[in-house]
């Protein structure tokens, strides 16, 4: 590493977010880079996850498996998923400077939630001194994690299939 990394936010309504991320991934890995990738509130089931397992230089964090969206979570899921992704937060903090590059897919809706123990997430952000490149994803970031980021890319949806009810298709949105 070397030097401090920045920290990206790819936020929006749009369809791209982490695709972008996966972008900047292969970019990284390209130039002999390490990624630490994790995939928060997914599970394993979308096509990138094969493709990327083949690239020695990206490690994906395992993650506990999401029992569905955060709004159809009964509150005891809630705690279990808080519970278990604060021991992953653990983990992205033991592991951080290890890697040079660290990308946490649906970061955002995570911080919103306080899935994850916001206050340590802020200080691990703002740290001085040498830290992997940060990317975030995902929509309505907060106001503190766009202060402190260096990008910023918006991804406007303007139009999406969902809307004329049609569900995500293998290969292009998993």
């Amino acid at each position: 590493m070397g030097q401090r990394g920045m920290i990206h936010v790819y936020c929006g309504d749009g369809k791209g977010k982490t695709s972008a991320a996966l972008g900047l991934m292969i970019r990284a890995a390209g130039r002999g880079k390490k990624i630490l990738f994790v995939r928060f509130l997914k599970n394993d089931d979308s096509g990138e996850i094969a493709v990327l397992e083949q690239i020695s230089s990206i490690c994906q964090l395992r993650m506990p498996k999401v029992p569905g969206f955060y709004w159809t979570m009964t509150k005891d899921q809630k705690e279990e998923l808080k519970r278990a992704y604060t021991r992953v937060w653990e983990s992205i903090e033991e592991q951080a400077g290890e890697f040079d590059v660290l990308v946490m897919d649906e970061f955002t809706s995570t911080f919103r939630y306080g899935l994850i123990p916001n206050e340590r997430v802020l200080s691990f952000l703002g740290k001085e001194g040498e830290r992997p490149e940060i990317i975030l994803t995902g929509r309505d970031p907060d106001g503190r994690v766009l202060e402190m980021a260096d990008y910023i890319s918006e991804i406007k949806a303007v139009r999406h299939p969902f809307e004329q009810g049609i569900p995500a298709r293998e290969g292009i949105e998993y």
